[in-house]
């Protein structure tokens, strides 16, 4: 009798640690129908980001984790395989390309507007005067005014591998360093916020951004609009990129195809950014 209940003492555990060991495989597996997609990156995805994270939750009760950091660590997130998917709001560069990155897909266009107090008069700026000003070369509003609005202009900044600083520099500086005298905010919000309670500040933002607390200026003339993205008119617009050092399979795969969806391009256009197919307003 002894001998048989050690028997089945010894079936039991051999039998749990054979399903503990079935589970624990099951979760190493990328594919495993509870497994989480990793996002990282880009703050200015972001918060698109966990929107359609949100929906698409909703639709298949599938988890999708939206962490930012930045495009830089995004990229290095992707490589490093710490993250599904890498989140970039510029342009991949090369070396980032040949270092690991081997999938990517722009899921969207977003312009790049800059913002000023509503209390601020001026409503249009020139690229020039915009570069001039981010390299305290225009430091009075009054210069750019015609003397309706005076006192020192405030630079607010993104933070160096910044996707969104990065945008700016090559779009705008034409590769010259924005002053060291700039206020540095390490997300999109930050700088709308500073911008929303100083009415001498000047900041650049996600054009899905903007909200009643601050306003987008034309510049040379253009709105900031998404169908002036669309029609070539607004000059400043970067992409919106997922990045992996794998082709997505499994849930990261359903999740990337929810996306670049109708549903999914619907619901980044209704939010300020322009679909891959264009601009429909």
């Amino acid at each position: 009798m002894r001998n048989k209940t050690i028997y089945i003492r010894i079936f039991a555990m051999t039998l749990s640690l054979v399903l503990l060991a079935t589970t624990m495989t099951a979760c190493s597996r990328p594919d495993a129908a509870h497994h989480t997609v990793v996002l990282a990156g880009s703050t200015s995805v972001q918060p698109y980001a966990e929107i359609l994270a949100e929906e698409f939750g909703i639709e298949t009760g599938l988890a999708v984790d939206v962490q930012g950091g930045g495009s830089s660590a995004g990229v290095t997130a992707a490589q490093t395989n710490t993250a599904d998917i890498g989140m970039s709001s510029r342009a991949l560069k090369e070396e980032e390309l040949t270092g690991g990155i081997n999938w990517q897909v722009t899921i969207c266009k977003d312009g790049l507007a800059i913002i000023v107090h509503p209390d601020n008069p001026v409503r249009n700026l020139s690229i020039e005067q915009i570069r001039k000003i981010y390299l305290q070369e225009i430091t009075r509003w009054e210069d750019v005014s015609d003397g309706k609005f005076t006192g020192d202009i405030h630079l607010i900044s993104r933070e160096a591998g910044s996707g969104t600083r990065d945008a700016f520099v090559e779009m705008v500086m034409e590769k010259q360093q924005i002053s060291n005298r700039a206020i540095i905010q390490d997300s999109n919000g930050s700088i709308r916020q500073i911008v929303s309670g100083d009415t001498r500040s000047i900041g650049f933002i996600s054009m899905g951004l903007i909200d009643d607390t601050v306003v987008g200026v034309s510049i040379d003339g253009v709105e900031p609009k998404a169908a002036n993205v669309f029609n070539g008119t607004y000059s400043l617009y970067r992409p919106f990129i997922f990045c992996s050092s794998v082709e997505p399979t499994g849930n990261t795969k359903e999740f990337v195809d929810f996306v670049m969806s109708d549903t999914g391009q619907a619901i980044l256009e209704k939010r300020g950014l322009i679909p891959i197919g264009g601009a429909t307003q």
